[in-house]
Parts: structure tokens; C-alpha cells; sequence
């Protein structure tokens, strides 16, 4: 393990190596480039990092990211309230959305259901997208996971929960490879996927 004359320069480096895909060098390179930043530069970079753990807030309705407690998708009037599109996480939301092919709203379920990682339905917020449906307002529901194993089967568990509603439920297109993560497909792929879902027969 390669020793730097810093103890505070080492500490640095470790952190940066918590980040995704971030190894040793790659740290170094960032915290050697904060020391030649001006302070005011660096503290404003520590003071958003900050404030973004801290003051982050998720949406009470659909669960996204935002700054309020109503992200800016759900407070949107000319957001098409009578589709939600369902979705893993906050990056499918940010795909999906760089498509421009989607109108309608979202529910975010903070992940997938998988035995194996010890992550079950009440692990989810699957009851928050049965009580939006149950309010009413709903025309469909978009399952739009990934296509694995896991997405399969939370796309079936939910449409098990709304199977006494009237809501139409539709899955994405599988113009999307088997085992592909909606964030790393490309744009066109992604929204010829929302455009040519397909409804689930129940």
C-alpha cells in the first residue's frame, strides 16, 4: 500500500476511494487537484456535498429527489397525472426523462425485490403506489423495471396487489436486452421501450 507524507492527505485519498470506481490513483489525482484550488473553491465544493446530505428531501408522492417536499415532476401541471410510470430508482427517473418521450408521472420504489440480497416487498414502496392508485386519478400503471429476474418478479408481485383495481398496467417494450440496466440504454432504445409498452393481461 503506498504511503503518502500526509496523514491528512491519506485520510482524503481513503474517501475518495469510497466512491463508485474510484481507485487509488483516481483519488489521488482529485484531492491533489482540490490543493491547488483556492480555499473558497474547495470550501464551496465540501459546503454543497454538505448540504446535499443534509438537506436532500424525497418527493411524499412519488418518491424522487427534490428540494421540496412535492419534487418538481409531480408539481408540474402539464405533467399527464393519469400515468405512473414505475421504476427502481432515481436514475431510471433521470433516463426516462432524457428520452422527452414520457409525459406522465413517476413512483420510485427504491429498489428491486431479491431474496438473495435479503430485500423483500415490504422493503419497497409498493403500498404508497397501491394507495395512489386507490385514490384514484390513475389510468395506467407503467412497470418500466429492468429486465432480470428481480425486475420479473416485482413486476409481477405488483400487478398481483392491483389486480382488483380497474387500472391498465403495461410493461415497457422489450426492445431493452435481457439483464440490461435502464441507465446505461441508450436514449432512442429507451423511449421506443416507453412508446411500445405493452399491456399486462390479468
Amino acid at each position: 500500500m503506498q504511503q503518502f507524507p500526509s496523514q491528512l492527505l491519506e485520510k482524503a485519498v481513503g474517501e475518495f476511494t469510497k466512491l463508485p470506481g474510484v481507485g487509488r490513483k483516481t483519488a489521488l489525482r482529485y484531492v491533489l487537484h482540490l490543493l491547488r484550488e483556492e480555499k473558497d473553491e474547495v470550501d464551496l465544493f465540501t459546503n454543497t456535498l454538505s448540504s446535499l446530505r443534509h438537506d436532500i428531501k424525497y418527493c411524499k408522492t412519488c418518491h424522487n429527489i427534490s428540494d421540496t417536499d412535492l419534487c418538481t415532476i409531480c408539481a408540474n401541471p402539464r405533467r399527464d397525472t393519469t400515468k405512473v410510470c414505475v421504476v427502481e430508482n432515481i436514475q431510471d427517473v433521470l433516463a426516462i426523462e432524457s428520452t422527452q418521450q414520457y409525459n406522465g408521472l413517476y413512483h420510485v420504489l427504491g429498489g428491486v425485490i431479491s431474496p438473495i440480497d435479503g430485500i423483500g416487498p415490504n422493503d419497497l414502496e409498493v403500498d404508497s403506489l397501491v394507495a395512489r392508485v386507490q385514490a384514484g386519478g390513475i389510468d395506467e400503471i407503467i412497470l418500466a423495471l429492468a429486465s432480470t429476474m428481480e425486475g420479473d418478479t416485482t413486476n409481477f408481485y405488483i400487478t398481483r396487489k392491483l389486480k382488483d383495481t380497474n387500472v391498465k398496467i403495461s410493461v415497457i417494450a422489450r426492445g431493452i436486452s435481457v439483464g440490461d440496466e435502464l441507465e446505461y440504454t441508450d436514449e432512442v432504445t429507451l423511449g421506443r421501450s416507453i412508446i411500445d409498452r405493452t399491456p399486462i393481461e390479468r
